[in-house]
């Protein structure tokens, strides 16, 4: 029962770091199965220290699976965007390194970085281990493990707003966006778009979506208003996802969840989630 007992102790957390690394919570349970598995086979009375060996077995799991991933999103019908999931499922939320790093924003950047990049980041990041520990286990130098550490922070933090908006700001500008977007105020919902605000869309082929990105205002109300001409648009409502508010609604009667990252106080990125197989666990 001690192995179980220090296994279960740590499954949150272990969840949380998979999660990250991939974005999925489907593969993120797969994997920490996995380490379960792998961890009843382990002689534990030569583990020193469950907590790191079972965080290295995860990591080193999660990136074998996102190097064959980053394959198969490639072939994706449309942009792949992270799967969407309440913040109760990510594990413990302490710190403002482990709200950031699991942020849906901060997830679809995090698809710009190598599989080892991201472990690097997120191992460093998130979880505060030291170089020694995270150049072991991505099976690099420390060297290394700091220059991909830079390269990552400095990926992304491009573009980004210095002043992270706080969950109250993030809430108003969401509920001025959908009371725009419900009472068909064009020049209300304009003026609530950065001038480089970029739209994905992800569909997965499941259901209608845009197949690209859309980048800049003028491009993106062009959308938006013909969303709105052609399609009937559900009761919107707040919610939540990745410890963070989102729009939840249906576009002709397919759900879909709305993610906004934030600049200079306009929304500067719209996340949006069609695929119905990544909101299963956002629906109420």
């Amino acid at each position: 029962m001690l192995g179980v007992d220090a296994f279960e102790e740590h499954r949150p957390m272990l969840l949380g770091l998979a999660y990250r690394l991939l974005g999925s919570m489907w593969d993120a349970e797969d994997v920490v199965q996995e380490a379960w598995i792998r961890w009843q086979g382990t002689d534990r009375e030569e583990v020193r220290e469950p907590r790191a060996f079972l965080v290295t077995v995860v990591s080193r799991l999660a990136l074998d699976q996102l190097r064959s991933a980053r394959v198969k999103r490639e072939a994706y019908t449309g942009p792949w965007l992270p799967e969407p999931v309440p913040a109760a499922q990510v594990g413990p939320l302490d710190t403002v390194e482990l709200r950031d790093t699991v942020a849906f924003a901060t997830l679809h950047l995090m698809e710009r970085l190598t599989p080892p990049e991201r472990a690097v980041f997120v191992l460093r990041e998130a979880f505060e281990l030291p170089y020694p520990e995270i150049a072991e286990i991505v099976g690099v130098t420390q060297a290394n493990a700091r220059q991909m550490h830079h390269r990552a922070s400095v990926r992304l933090a491009e573009g980004r707003d210095r002043f992270t908006p706080t969950a109250q700001q993030h809430t108003e500008l969401l509920t001025r966006f959908m009371e725009a977007a419900a009472g068909g105020d064009m020049a209300a919902l304009t003026s609530l778009l950065h001038e480089d605000v970029v739209i994905w869309n992800d569909g997965g082929g499941k259901v209608r979506a845009a197949l690209k990105p859309i980048h800049g205002r003028d491009k993106v109300m062009a959308f938006l208003n013909g969303l709105m001409s052609r399609y009937l648009f559900g009761e919107m409502r707040l919610g939540e996802t990745n410890g963070h508010p989102a729009l939840l609604t249906t576009v002709g009667g397919t759900d879909q969840l709305v993610s906004l990252e934030i600049r200079d106080g306009k929304i500067v990125t719209m996340l949006g989630v069609l695929n119905p197989d990544k909101l299963t666990r956002i629906r109420p």
